[in-house]
Parts: C-alpha cells; sequence; structure tokens
C-alpha cells in the first residue's frame, strides 16, 4: 500500500497547480527545481497517475492533479488552524461552522451578533462537502438545504431548523405577473435555489410558458433581475432583508418548499442548538413539525 503524502509533497502539489510551473513552485518552497521534479515524479507513482501535463509552458494540473491539489489546501487550510484551535477548544470560545456561498451572507451575521462571546470559524462550501466535514470532525455544525435529499454519513444528525418557500421578486417598476395558467408566458425569469431542485424548477417554469435562467447564486439572481428589469424566483430568506424601496415579494405560481437543516455531529453545540428558533425567525423560515 503507498505510503501517505507528506505536508512537503502536499505543498508542491498545490504550489504547482497555483504556480502552473515546476520552476517557480520550486522557488516558492525554496527547494531546487529537480528535488521538485523528483518528489513529483515519486508522488506520481505512488498515485499511479499522471497528476500534471508538462511542456514548454508550464505544467497544468490533470483531473487527478486538480483533486489532489483541492484536498492538499483543505488539509494544509486545516494544519495551519491546529495551534490556535486547540487553545479555543480549551476554553470553549470557538465553533467552526459552514453553510452555502448563498446563505453564508444572511445566516453568519446573525450569528455573529447572537454568539459575540464564540469565534464562529465561518466556512463556505457545498452541502456535501460541508456534511463530509462534520463526518470527519473537521466542523462542529453545517447549515445546509440537502439533508433531506442525500444519505448522511455515519455519525452525523441532521436537525430542521425551518421551512423556506419560493416566491417572485419584483423589482421597482416591473409588471406583475398576469392572469390565467401561464401569468408569466414569454417572460425571461432568472432563478435560483439553494437545494438540489433546480431541474424540477426549471421543468415548471417552461410548462408555465417561461424562459427561464438559472442564476449561479441568490445574490446573483437578485442582480440580474434589477439589471434587467425581470422577475425573479428565489428563495423568500434571500431578500427577506434586504428589500429596496419600490420592490416586493409575492407568492411564486407554484409552491415549492425548501427545509434549511442543522447538521452536526450526535452531540450538537448547546448553545448553537438553543438559537435555532431565534436563527429561524431572523431568516423568516417556517416551523416544521421536527422544529416546533
Amino acid at each position: 500500500m503507498p505510503s501517505s503524502p507528506s505536508v512537503e509533497d502536499l505543498q508542491l502539489v498545490l504550489a504547482i497547480s497555483r504556480t502552473g510551473s515546476v520552476g517557480t513552485a520550486a522557488r516558492e518552497l525554496r527547494i531546487s527545481q529537480p528535488s521538485a521534479s523528483q518528489r513529483l515524479a515519486r508522488l506520481e507513482r505512488s498515485c499511479d497517475t499522471q497528476l500534471f501535463f508538462r511542456d514548454t509552458r508550464g505544467a497544468r494540473p490533470t483531473p487527478a492533479g486538480t483533486e489532489l491539489a483541492r484536498r492538499a489546501e483543505h488539509i494544509l487550510n486545516h494544519l495551519d488552524e491546529v495551534y490556535d484551535a486547540t487553545r479555543a477548544a480549551a476554553a470553549g470560545q470557538r465553533l467552526v461552522v459552514g453553510t452555502f456561498v448563498s446563505l453564508a451572507p444572511i445566516l453568519f451575521p446573525v450569528l455573529d451578533a447572537e454568539l459575540p462571546d464564540i469565534a464562529i470559524e465561518q466556512q463556505v462550501d457545498h452541502g456535501q462537502q460541508l456534511v463530509a466535514m462534520v463526518a470527519e470532525g473537521t466542523m462542529d455544525a453545517a447549515f445546509i438545504a440537502i439533508a433531506d435529499q442525500m444519505v448522511l454519513p455515519r455519525g452525523t444528525v441532521a436537525r430542521p431548523v425551518g421551512r423556506d418557500e419560493l416566491v417572485l421578486f419584483v423589482p421597482r417598476r416591473v409588471a406583475l405577473p398576469g392572469t390565467g395558467r401561464q401569468p408569466l408566458r414569454e417572460r425571461d425569469l432568472p432563478f435560483s435555489t439553494y437545494d438540489r431542485g433546480a431541474d424540477q424548477i426549471r421543468s415548471r417554469l417552461i410548462a408555465l410558458g417561461v424562459t427561464p435562467r438559472r442564476g449561479v447564486t441568490l445574490a446573483t439572481t437578485v442582480a440580474m433581475a434589477r439589471h434587467r428589469s425581470q422577475l425573479a424566483l428565489i428563495p423568500k430568506s434571500a431578500l427577506s432583508h434586504e428589500l429596496r424601496p419600490g420592490e416586493q415579494l409575492i407568492p411564486a405560481p407554484f409552491r415549492y418548499r425548501l427545509t434549511l437543516s442543522l447538521v452536526t455531529g450526535p452531540t450538537p453545540p448547546p448553545r448553537l442548538l438553543a438559537l435555532l428558533p431565534k436563527l429561524r425567525d431572523a431568516l423568516h423560515l417556517s416551523p416544521t413539525r421536527q422544529s416546533g
């Protein structure tokens, strides 16, 4: 069985991926280029795959190299935090909390205001990766919207925070939907969701005569609607605090609900658990049967 990569191996892969050059990476790490090349070749033999395409123009990561660089960055970031995290954990004043990019600007300010005596280390990633970090013990809690759409790893528990719903965002001076079975017929409509239902939502919009355009994040979708003076379909929580004068949220032409969940280990952080009702109110979520 091949040995695990060393910290130096991970630093080299990350440096080559970032700089696009073995030589530049070697200078950055203060080692010779031949030494860097030998280390990379040894690592590729251990992985039994090529990590970089190398030619006169530099080094470009293969799909395997891209994945190893991503994991190397994840591991090295955690190593950098080991001592600080250990001291903070001993004092009981630190929590590592993650969420997806669209919710981060809404969630973290609330946590910061409600838990001023706790250092919240904020992390943003895809829901599945956040859950994996909770399972491996490098994250205390993750707020995600796909807990009910995936198989959770062993040792993790999901608790519903509340239900969100899709609504139509109406920018200033934009006409409201029409009437009848296709109230949005022949309209371009940016939309965004933070669960895995994008394909389902797209199909339902097309059935209503809409030309749907998916925004990469909630903020992007709202910006698209404002810039082009169009309606947008978004979760209600996305704009519950930031409507500008003349803007409004109205019911969507079909019902679609999302569930925001808190994923932790078997024993959740008590302060975070106690905060869920207030967090649900701050995000304008509706309670579920389990959340109360």
